[in-house]
């Protein structure tokens, strides 16, 4: 029905991590920047650190597009729920080893240890993008900061770029975190964003750049609090209500009816009016405006 109101080639607010759906804000814009640069310094280790939901992971598949435009062999992992010793051999699995190396009778390390000497004699960096590093398991934190703080010309071109969230950082050890020449800060977006994301996420799929209105972007902006993660929830709730009223356009009546079926719990008061450590939307958000608007 929302794709029909409007004509949409596609959903435009599926909140997935494909690269086409990315969209550079100020915040993702600066980090890609100083990430780029630990390549071209030859620099071994960076650090990005961020709130939940503010596109980490997004960000990091972005990484990898970036790094191999500057030359690099770039291998994405995350390491959310891997268990002990699974880390190094998916992380092989997913480097663009000849059949005959992987064939080899080798420890993994070795196998590993032989791509980044080979990368570094052809002088082709390689770029190590791990995210989640905070849920990482033991050996694979201790694996991490080996690679980051080995002094073997074979990982002179080796750079590693983790992704942590804010409140797991402490536990990612200082043989990681003191050897990151570059640590950044990815921040919520501001309103300018805010506005860009919706006009570029519909854009994208054929649909009227002019759907939401000022006011209803400037709603949008403050309820979630700049959080992208929300910001796509908000938006994505607000077509499927609006096209079930029949509306034309989103304003800021529709963005404040969609927050309070989010966030039942804060009664009928709004981001700004009392403490915003208030406003948190639930796991599964859908549900509860579904069933309100078709029973």
């Amino acid at each position: 029905m929302v794709r029909d109101r409007w004509h949409f080639a596609a959903p435009p607010f599926a909140g997935s991590l494909e690269p086409a759906t990315f969209y550079c804000g100020a915040p993702q814009e600066e980090a890609l920047a100083r990430l780029e640069w630990l390549v071209e310094q030859r620099q071994r280790c960076g650090l990005v650190i961020g709130d939940d939901g503010v596109g980490k992971s997004h960000l990091a598949t972005m990484t990898v597009r970036r790094m191999a435009g500057l030359g690099a062999e770039p291998v994405l992992l995350s390491l959310r729920g891997l268990s002990p010793g699974d880390w190094l051999e998916l992380l092989l699995a997913r480097l663009p080893l000849d059949p005959a190396s992987r064939a080899e009778p080798l420890r993994p390390w070795q196998k590993l240890e032989n791509r980044l000497r080979e990368n570094t004699l052809m002088e082709r960096p390689t770029a190590i993008i791990v995210d989640d590093l905070d849920h990482a398991t033991d050996d694979c934190i201790a694996g991490i900061a080996r690679i980051v703080g080995a002094a073997e010309p074979l990982f002179a071109r080796t750079v590693v770029v983790a992704l942590a969230s804010s409140a797991g950082v402490s536990r990612i050890p200082d043989a990681i975190r003191g050897r990151a020449a570059v640590r950044v800060e990815l921040t919520p977006w501001e309103e300018a964003d805010v506005a860009g994301f919706l006009a570029r996420s519909l854009e994208r799929v054929s649909g009227p750049t002019d759907l939401f209105t000022p006011e209803a972007i400037g709603t949008i902006s403050r309820f979630a609090m700049g959080v992208p993660r929300v910001v796509c929830q908000l938006a994505h709730l607000a077509t499927v209500v609006a096209a079930g009223e029949r509306r034309h356009q989103i304003d800021s009546a529709v963005i404040e009816g969609v927050w309070r079926e989010l966030t039942p719990a804060a009664g009928t008061g709004v981001p700004g009016d009392r403490d915003e450590s208030d406003a948190v939307v639930p796991a599964n958000p859908r549900v509860r405006v579904v069933r309100k608007l078709w029973g």
